[in-house]
């Protein structure tokens, strides 16, 4: 079919493609200008072709169907019975897997019989979380209800424990013997998975992509290890473990993560003697990305759930949660729940996302960047197991370092808006409020602590969302007291003098201040009466560069003091500017959320 499609075009050959980019550069640096340098650490080219799959190892999927299970999760510490209301009533509604939050120290049979009353387990998945001290258990109560066919999971994450709180919930020697017995335990339930591996928890933190790949399959690979030493079957093991991994903003890196995943994974169980096909079939249940929500403007969090869930869907996961909108802000509404809920719904039922499978297979793109992704991973895998494997390498510091400068590489980007979190560092809603249940605390950067010094292994890595710092700026402004006014002055040519105010108003708007805008004053003694009049305490200055020099030194003599004076742009003659005591510049390559941090500073806030 496609030799008939494409029979009356000559091929192009990729020298052609080639001498075209060169010419329309005219000159520029191609590598510079096209390339694109991720922050996983590899290069993504402008296009791709079919010589590109050339000596790259292909993955495919080993599913029959893309049909991944809807799954929402409750909290059930403290009200089984409310719990299991809400379970009942989302059932009806799209929901085809359940997980429940449970106390560390287990549940008893009676709770469990409140749990799961009217829940038919055969019909759904059943998964629980949270049990860390008492696994074992847990199972013991729970293996009354579960049948060969049950499927779900207990997911039992010793390492998760100690990797976001420096400690195990009881030691390292008896998480591990647990891991043993609940693995044994429940070797008849072929379906029912007891270990969890959280490789969620990186993202949550801060990681790229490698990161969280490289660091999930070597805990997966710690428990492999643990396990078959002390003389467990490697295939038993491999099918008892199921992954969580997040799922961020980045479209087709996310999906090349899930694909390069099951590759890498396949070889990990195979290296330690597994020898049944379906013990190398990774396990996945994927979650919305906690990192990327934010408080200001939080229904633009439906939008990024939205595309993450895409990104899930396509990579074919087992199953898939997506976070409520306002999940960063308070308890899940209804009405955001069940958006949430939608998301997954409309894929499946409008978009047909379930009925192909594995369609990025063939892409010469995403099998780019699927290989890609798996050496990079791959790389960071091994020097995880030349320490000792995870446990020895968390305990050095060295996963802890590793995630740490990867977020502080994705904060820097976020304050210099390299990367934009809409709504937060970039277009925020001018006139927006806080909602009224946001405290300090929810905008505050802050992590999981351990329970005491005297007990920590290592350094735990810290959970926080990108748009912390900004929320934090913009809380100040508004729980201050003071609103800021920023005047835009803008004179002389039209197109530069509205793009520069355009891009003011959404500098100064990040940190909550009021922001008055013009279109264009006919002379600059005009626009500053209008400045004063307003009673403005920032003047920013917007035009083209070459009517700064004599513009700007006669807007701060008008001014006389009265405000701040801020010139929009970097222009030449900004030595000169400075020379006569102009020092207030704002352009693409300032550190917003520092030069904002130094105006409320000024201003009193």
């Amino acid at each position: 079919m496609a030799d008939t499609l494409f029979s009356e075009f000559s091929p192009v050959a990729t020298e052609q493609w080639e001498a075209v980019i060169q010419k329309d550069l005219k000159g520029a640096d191609y590598e510079k200008r096209l390339v694109w340098r991720t922050p996983e650490g590899f290069n993504v080219r402008p296009y791709y072709r079919a010589e590109n799959l050339q000596n790259l190892t292909l993955v495919r999927s080993a599913k029959t169907d893309n049909n991944w299970l809807v799954r929402q999760d409750f909290d059930a510490r403290e009200q089984a019975a409310e719990a299991n209301k809400q379970a009942l009533d989302v059932l009806s509604k799209g929901v085809d897997a359940l997980g429940f939050r449970i106390d560390e120290k287990g549940i008893s049979a009676a709770e469990l019989d409140t749990l799961l009353k009217g829940i038919e387990l055969s019909a759904i998945e059943i998964n629980f979380n949270g049990a860390c001290g008492n696994p074992v258990g847990l199972f013991d109560v729970l293996k009354h209800k579960l049948t060969k066919q049950t499927r779900g999971a207990i997911a039992f994450d010793p390492l998760r424990r100690l990797t976001l709180h420096g400690v195990f919930v009881i030691d390292e020697k008896t998480s591990f013997e647990q891991l043993k017995t609940i693995v044994e335990a429940a070797k008849e339930y072929p379906s029912f998975r007891t270990v969890g591996v959280s490789a969620y928890i990186f993202h949550n933190a801060g990681s790229n992509i490698v990161q969280e790949l490289a660091f999930g399959l070597a805990m997966g690979s710690e428990y492999l290890h643990r396990l078959t030493d002390v003389g467990v079957n490697a295939d038993l093991v491999a099918q008892k473990i199921k992954f969580t991994f997040a799922v961020g903003g980045s479209y087709f890196l996310e999906i090349a993560k899930f694909r390069a995943a099951r590759l890498l994974w396949a070889n990990i169980v195979k290296a330690y003697g597994a020898e049944e096909n379906n013990s190398a079939v990774m396990n996945i249940h994927a979650v919305t990305s906690a990192w990327n929500q934010t408080v200001y403007d939080p229904n633009v969090n439906m939008l990024r759930a939205t595309t993450e869930a895409m990104s899930a869907a396509l990579a074919g996961v087992d199953s898939l949660e997506v976070q409520p909108y306002d999940n960063a802000i308070r308890k899940p509404s209804v009405f955001s729940n069940r958006i949430a809920r939608n998301t997954q719904i409309i894929l499946k039922e409008e978009s047909y996302f379930d009925r192909v499978i594995d369609p990025a297979a063939g892409s010469y793109y995403i099998e780019t960047l699927t290989q890609s992704i798996a050496e990079e991973a791959w790389k960071l895998f091994k020097q995880v197991e030349e320490k000792g494997g995870y446990f020895e390498a968390f305990k050095a510091g060295f996963i802890q370092e590793q995630v740490k400068t990867a977020a502080q590489k994705r904060d820097i980007n976020i304050t210099t808006r390299r990367d934009i979190l809409l709504g937060s560092n970039q277009y925020p809603n001018f006139t927006e409020t806080v909602a009224d249940d946001v405290t300090p605390d929810t905008v505050t950067r802050g992590g999981k602590k351990c329970h005491s010094a005297a007990d920590k292994i290592a350094e735990p890595i810290e959970w926080y969302r990108g748009a912390q710092a900004f929320e934090a700026l913009r809380y100040a402004t508004e729980k201050s007291g003071k609103q800021p006014q920023v005047f835009m002055l803008t004179f002389g040519n039209l197109a530069m003098c509205r793009a520069r105010a355009q891009f003011s108003s959404n500098f100064f708007a990040c940190a909550g201040f009021r922001v008055v805008d013009n279109t264009r004053f006919a002379t600059i003694d005009e626009g500053v009466k209008a400045a004063l009049a307003a009673q403005a305490q920032i003047v920013v200055a917007c035009s083209s560069d070459d009517e700064y020099a004599e513009a700007v030194p006669q807007i701060a003599q008008l001014i006389g003091g009265k405000a701040i004076v801020v010139v929009a742009g970097d222009p030449a003659c900004r030595a000169e500017l400075e020379a006569k005591g102009i020092k207030n510049f704002i352009n693409v390559k300032s550190n917003v959320l520092e030069t904002l941090k130094e105006y409320q500073k000024e201003l009193g806030i």
